[in-house]
């Protein structure tokens, strides 16, 4: 394969960054992006709070603990998805290839593009350069021959740092790094390679193929080859990129709930979260999964497939109703999820009753002032002064500016 040069860059502490950025009097201070006030965890921690020990994931009250004078930062979600968007399209500047990886990263292949602007660390330069000046954040950015090794080089220096990895220099770099540094080995992966007496780069480059095929499978293989830096996959940008497998929500409830009303009155919500996103991309789904987080933290799932596919926040809703009215509910609930998979490109076409144009009509009304004016104008009277708007409103890490995403809603 031709030599590439592959850039992955991260914005420091982005929801956090992008708040101090936006208050002068949050700058230097230590604070934390949270979702509903009492319930979420820690979505952002500014690095003044991660001096402190404060971690994104982090409960509310663990992170007081740690940073008493830790300020609280209710999440904006339309801000950040505004500043990702505008960052995002920056990079296209340098090159085609770029590929969003959540909404705050992005890997850029910059091979075609160094002798216009000077190598990969003068693009490095300007595109950090420019971030500063426009959005007063930083970020941090890796450059080497892959993808793989870009992430990693972009962690090595933080924050607003620059790391190259060089090609010659790829086995020094690896040899003492632990394995969890790499992306895409987990907790699991890790536990059950340290079992093997693998916890290094190196180590897992050495170790003989078969004896991980034997472990993980054709899996191995691939896990060998990051031990050895090797990645092969392309930059896909937004347009190459595969079709969407689902659109859902899930969201951390401002309390545990256990009447019906109540688990209905969210379900509805998630509904029409999920319907609305479907619908702006004309997409429905013919699966619904309904997702249950209990008390301690244990996660139920369940689906059912239907026999039409579907778009409607109406026809959501009554399939997650249905999978509920099949589950006995065991304990007080902190989350909920809906979620449509099994997707096909869907055209609204006019019904032919009047019952179900009247229908069609109201949504794309209501899709319409909502589009406008912001989510839940308008809304199902059931809804109408339910605190489950306060649940949580807040966009995932995972998000991205181009198409229909999965968000989890925390």
């Amino acid at each position: 394969m031709r030599s590439r040069t592959v850039m992955h860059i991260d914005m420091n502490s982005f929801f956090a960054s992008v708040e101090q950025a936006a208050n002068p009097f949050l700058k230097g201070k230590p604070i934390v992006v949270t979702g509903s006030q009492q319930r979420t965890v820690i979505l952002t921690a500014s690095y003044e709070a991660r001096a402190f020990g404060v971690k994104t994931g982090m409960m509310l009250h663990e992170a007081k603990r740690l940073c008493p004078e830790v300020i609280l930062v209710p999440a904006d979600n339309r801000k950040y998805t505004h500043t990702s968007s505008q960052i995002m399209k920056m990079f296209h500047d340098y090159t085609p290839l770029v590929e969003v990886f959540s909404i705050d990263e992005a890997w850029l292949d910059v091979t075609g593009s160094l002798a216009l602007f000077g190598g990969a660390e003068n693009i490095a330069y300007k595109i950090k350069s420019r971030i500063k000046y426009h959005f007063d954040i930083t970020c941090s950015i890796g450059i080497a021959p892959n993808k793989l090794l870009a992430k990693l080089a972009s962690e090595m220096k933080k924050p607003d740092g620059l790391v190259v990895i060089k090609a010659d220099e790829v086995s020094r770099v690896l040899e003492q790094m632990p394995i969890k540094e790499l992306c895409g080995i987990g907790r699991k992966t890790e536990r059950a390679l340290q079992m093997m007496s693998i916890r290094t780069c190196g180590e897992l480059g050495r170790c003989d193929e078969k004896r991980l095929t034997n472990r993980f499978g054709i899996v191995g293989t691939q896990l060998k080859q990051m031990g050895q830096g090797i990645d092969d996959s392309p930059v896909i940008s937004a347009e190459d990129a595969d079709e969407v497998k689902s659109v859902g929500h899930s969201m951390t409830l401002k309390r545990d709930i256990t009447f019906r009303n109540e688990i209905l009155r969210y379900l509805l919500q998630l509904s029409e979260m999920v319907g609305r996103r479907a619908r702006r991309y004309e997409v429905a789904g013919k699966t619904i999964h309904l997702t249950i987080r209990y008390s301690d933290f244990s996660t139920f799932g369940k689906q059912t497939t239907l026999k039409n596919y579907v778009n409607k926040s109406e026809d959501i809703y009554v399939g997650a109703v249905a999978i509920l009215d099949t589950i006995d509910i065991e304990q007080p609930i902190r989350l909920l999820g809906v979620r449509i998979t099994n997707l096909c490109y869907h055209r609204e076409q006019l019904p032919l009753f009047e019952d179900e144009r009247k229908k069609a009509f109201m949504v794309s009304a209501m899709d319409a002032v909502n589009d406008k004016y912001g989510d839940f104008t308008v809304t199902y009277g059931s809804l109408l002064g339910n605190n489950s708007q306060s649940g949580s409103h807040v966009i995932s890490p995972a998000w991205k500016p181009e198409g229909i995403r999965n968000v989890q809603v925390t």
